[in-house]
């Protein structure tokens, strides 16, 4: 069977190429019939958040990313912590010792710095001299009398090739001569991640390692671990890493003011914050960041739409099918149709996924998640009538969820709602706008039926009976019922708000200018 793996650390937000890779990841295991394993790496203490797991687990559940096995399912192979796990690690580093493929060693850091500048200046590649290896027990406890503390480094090949079968990249090979004798074991017992890898990746039966390239780089000598412990070789395929916005370098989560000087970047994230904003969430730069997931979540994009962009960053079904539903992905993915090159994030791009997403779905699903924005900026009461409305008058103009949240003007009580200054000096404060303003409010205040016919009806009588082209009076009255200057078709904005809001509004703005 099939089995992949996604081992995040808990050291901050999930990144959207984290993400990639789980996804396809997952996508491959489910393709195959197979199991997706979710397991944490958390053995570098120092930099793990214990806060920062819960997003982790939420981003991934969010996207409809499910695991197989791991935290909060557990499974046959628990734990899945490897903070939990030392006890296999620790019987791993003795076995590969007895085995004389590791080594105790007492070099202090400064040592291995000599080292490896004498080699500088001789212009030669740095290979450890294992001056301060211990072979023996005998040799333990003469270093450690003098003072030193000592690792456990792996005793790799110093000559011969490692030819590997990428299943993205095809045939690899890594000269023995260039890798270093990496420390597996700190001073203090625990063990470094590279070991913890190999380890879990045995133990919990991964067939397919499915991970960023830049670990590419750690395969020597993880394979070199897997083969000195008798482990099963997994498959490996390494991923071309998602870029930044029109570049080949790696996108990062702490470049954030770098990418603001874009200008579709700076847009997507300003969209995001007046949403963010009315409902409260953080808009820090670390939880506030297009480059995490939690933004999308945050301000209401659809996670089939994140989705369908991501897999789309790095693989490609053929050169003309972008829209994708989550099983038509399972039912098409192959890593044979990955890419060997960056994909670079495009705003404008995923953008234009999640439009079409939002657009394809039903009124009832656009209502079940706009809802709880307007709850989160204090529009509780709400109708469901109302609600509904506003969105099928506002069509394609709500991309996201939280875009509801850009036509306050229908939620807020009529004596509440903010009125624009400049949009009240330009368009209401003249005496044509205001007296045919008035002229108008009667016309509204007998018209039978309220609906957007008889209203676009009502106003064609009376632009035709005051002799006036029409946009002499809308401007005046969209400003009056809404308070701005922009929004929804106008009939359609009277009809939603009813005849005894529109007059109560329009009465306030004739009030705020002084016109009784």
């Amino acid at each position: 069977m099939v089995r992949t793996r996604f081992a995040p650390s808990p050291t901050g937000y999930l990144h959207i190429g984290g993400v990639r890779t789980a996804l396809f990841c997952w996508l491959f295991a489910r393709k195959h019939g197979g199991q997706f394993i979710l397991r944490i790496d958390d053995t570098d203490q120092e930099r793990n958040v214990e806060a920062a797991l819960a997003p982790i687990l939420e981003g991934l559940k969010w996207l409809g990313i499910d695991w197989d096995e791991g935290p909060g399912i557990g499974g046959p192979h628990a734990p899945y912590y490897q903070s939990q796990r030392a006890d296999r690690y620790r019987a791993a580093v003795e076995k590969l010792i007895a085995s004389g493929h590791a080594y105790r060693d007492y070099a202090t850091t400064g040592e291995i710095q000599a080292e490896r500048e004498a080699a500088q200046a001789e212009k030669s590649s740095f290979v450890y001299s294992r001056r301060f290896m211990a072979e023996t027990p005998d040799d333990c406890k003469r270093f450690e009398a003098e003072g030193r503390q000592g690792v456990v480094r792996l005793k790799m090949p110093r000559e011969g090739v490692l030819v590997l079968n990428d299943l993205i990249r095809g045939e690899v090979q890594f000269d023995w001569a260039r890798e270093q004798d990496h420390v597996i074991q700190r001073t203090d017992g625990s063990c470094l991640y590279h070991l913890a890898n190999v380890v879990d990746d045995e133990d919990f039966e991964i067939t397919h390692v499915i991970r960023a390239e830049e670990h590419l780089s750690n395969t020597p000598r993880q394979v070199f671990m897997i083969q000195a412990l008798g482990y099963r070789l997994p498959q490996y395929a390494h991923l071309p890493f998602v870029a930044e916005p029109g570049s080949k370098t790696k996108l990062s989560k702490r470049k954030l003011d770098k990418y603001l000087k874009n200008k579709d970047f700076a847009d997507l994230v300003e969209r995001g914050r007046k949403i963010a904003e009315r409902i409260g969430h953080p808009t820090e730069a670390d939880a506030f960041n297009p480059v995490i997931v939690d933004f999308y979540e945050s301000v209401g994009y659809l996670p089939e739409a994140i989705v369908n962009y991501l897999a789309l960053l790095g693989w490609s079904l053929d050169d003309k099918t972008e829209h994708f539903t989550i099983q038509n992905l399972i039912d098409n993915f192959s890593l044979e149709r990955v890419g060997k090159s960056p994909a670079s994030f495009d705003c404008q791009k995923l953008w234009a996924f999640e439009d079409r997403h939002f657009q394809l779905l039903p009124l009832r699903k656009k209502l079940e998640l706009a809802a709880p924005f307007l709850r989160k900026a204090g529009f509780a009461n709400a109708s469901k009538e109302r609600i509904q409305a506003v969105l099928l008058a506002a069509g394609d103009r709500i991309k996201v969820a939280g875009d509801i949240l850009a036509f306050d003007e229908f939620f807020l009580r009529d004596g509440a709602f903010p009125y624009d200054e400049k949009s009240l000096e330009k368009h209401l404060k003249k005496d044509e706008a205001w007296e045919l303003l008035k002229k108008f409010r009667d016309r509204l205040a007998a018209a039978d039926p309220f609906d957007v016919p008889a209203l676009e009806k009502l106003m064609h009588d009376f632009t035709a009976a005051e002799n006036i082209k029409t946009n002499q009076i809308i401007h005046a009255l969209r400003v009056a019922v809404t308070g701005k200057s922009v929004g929804l078709g106008l009939f359609d904005t009277l009809a939603i708000l009813g005849k005894a809001a529109c007059l109560a509004r329009i009465e306030r703005a004739l009030g705020m200018i002084g016109i009784c």
